[in-house]
């Protein structure tokens, strides 16, 4: 018997994609998810910490402003300094819990920009590691990524920086 390589219906974060009614964003802010379910890794006082449910790779972190803000001129100055803030706290975290040797940081501004969620501003945070662009992605439209979701919020959660 040939077992398939993927398969999605193990993965409950993939087969929930686009079953969800308003914002995540808003819904992870709103802390109503259950603690088990959420994939917030910190929260601060105006911005939050997160992991990208489609991670480009493990690790993969994205921080949004608590309050649904579209635009990056939007945001009041105590938003903008906490997301610089949890981002710096972020790249540190990730250091430690898996040693990447780079990292790609950047907004997706608009949907034409690659900004799925355009409508809630969020910064991604990409750990990369040399050699970590493979066939995979190129030939087979496939991403791997050895561990699931929680296991990897439940380790960044306990790594966190405390400053």
């Amino acid at each position: 018997m040939t077992r398939p390589i993927w398969a999605p219906w193990r993965l409950e974060y993939i087969g929930e994609a686009g079953t969800q009614d308003g914002c995540v964003f808003c819904l992870e802010a709103s802390g109503e998810l259950d603690d088990a379910e959420s994939l917030v890794v910190h929260r601060g006082t105006h911005a939050f910490v997160l992991l990208n449910k489609f991670p480009y790779s493990s690790g993969h972190l994205m921080v949004a402003p608590s309050r649904h803000v579209g635009e990056l001129g939007d945001l009041d100055p105590d938003e903008a300094a906490e997301i610089h803030a949890l981002t710096t706290r972020g790249i540190d975290g990730l250091r430690s819990v898996y040693a990447p040797d780079a990292f790609n940081v950047g907004w997706n501004l608009g949907q034409v920009a690659g900004g799925s969620i355009a409508s809630h501003l969020h910064e991604h945070v990409v750990p990369r590691w040399s050699g970590d662009t493979n066939f995979m992605p190129v030939l087979a439209d496939i991403k791997v990524v050895p561990e699931h979701l929680l296991a990897t919020r439940d380790r960044l959660r306990d790594a966190w920086p405390d400053s």
